[in-house]
């Protein structure tokens, strides 16, 4: 028996269960949202293809056949079993279990990502973790990753995405450097050494936000390069050049003074925390739960 053929008997076997249980035709179609008339040729149907009476028919009343009665029960429980397994299914496509796959950079992952991970994982023990660092948006379908959590500004893409939080950049050099390149207003940036980030298209040019809400524009020149915050970061330490990093990375060397921050009286533009996730109708359970749950603790400590 084919498909088509084995979903037609049982439309035909739930109408007869129906008019069983709801003791009328006019009942079983208006539960099964069919006419009379059809609910009556389900049966009729049914009877002729088992080559055996059902039900005997009268003005006021139906019954069941010793037939219909055997053939009740043997089918009333097998669609049980099937809306059970159906119930089982939906509940199980709702759960929160598999493995996850994110990835962040290594930094803001390690110091914020990594600890709600933790916690995600407790409330969900059925829940496997598969964390990586620095990966493309390409492998969210190359390496089959669920989401990626991005810092900065987001290139169009093919994927969706959901801002998290924001946090503030610093322009930074260490006292060394500042004592033989002083810096008192945005123009004697141009005359330092920058350390870059290779990941960004314009990684010295910025528009710094002043006194009476002005902007002015800074172009440095690129003395050295890195790929990771922490790179550059040390790169600062070692008097190598200015650079811009985020404030939460360097507090500490902002308080001790191992590093400065340069012309306090301006800022830099407030960056973005996104999470990337591929563009399916259907996100799985688990992805959209870990999404909310970084959206609500990341808001958290961001207002708290």
């Amino acid at each position: 028996m084919n498909r088509i053929a084995l979903s037609t008997q049982l439309h035909r076997v739930q109408t007869f269960l129906a008019v069983v249980e709801l003791g009328s035709f006019t009942k079983a179609a208006d539960y099964l949202s069919i006419s009379k008339a059809m609910a009556s040729l389900h049966v009729k149907a049914l009877e002729e293809v088992l080559a055996v009476t059902l039900l005997l028919r009268s003005t006021r009343s139906i019954a069941l056949t010793e037939a219909g009665q055997d053939f009740y029960d043997a089918f009333k429980e097998l669609v049980g079993q099937l809306e059970n397994k159906f119930d089982r299914a939906m509940q199980g496509r709702k759960r929160i279990a598999g493995t996850l796959r994110l990835s962040t950079t290594g930094e803001y992952g390690e110091r914020f990502i990594l600890p709600l991970v933790a916690k995600f994982a407790q409330r969900y023990p059925a829940l496997s973790i598969r964390y990586d660092t620095n990966s493309s948006l390409s492998d969210l379908i190359a390496e089959k990753l669920d989401l990626v959590v991005r810092l900065g500004s987001l290139a169009d893409s093919d994927f969706k995405s959901r801002k998290l939080d924001d946090y503030d950049i610093v322009l930074v050099a260490s006292p060394a450097l500042l004592k033989k390149h002083p810096v008192r207003q945005p123009a004697d940036l141009a005359q330092l050494p920058w350390i870059a980030n290779s990941n960004l298209q314009s990684p010295t040019h910025w528009t710094l936000r002043g006194p009476q809400n002005r902007t002015s524009e800074v172009k440095g020149s690129a003395a050295h390069q890195a790929n990771t915050s922490a790179a550059i970061r040390l790169m600062a330490l070692s008097s190598m050049g200015v650079a811009v990093l985020p404030a939460w990375l360097i507090e500490q060397d902002l308080h001790s003074g191992a590093l400065q921050q340069l012309l306090p009286g301006y800022s830099l533009p407030r960056q973005s925390i996104s999470v990337v996730f591929p563009n399916s109708s259907h996100l799985p359970p688990k992805t959209r739960a870990f999404i909310d749950f970084l959206s609500k603790h990341l808001g958290q400590r961001r207002t708290g």
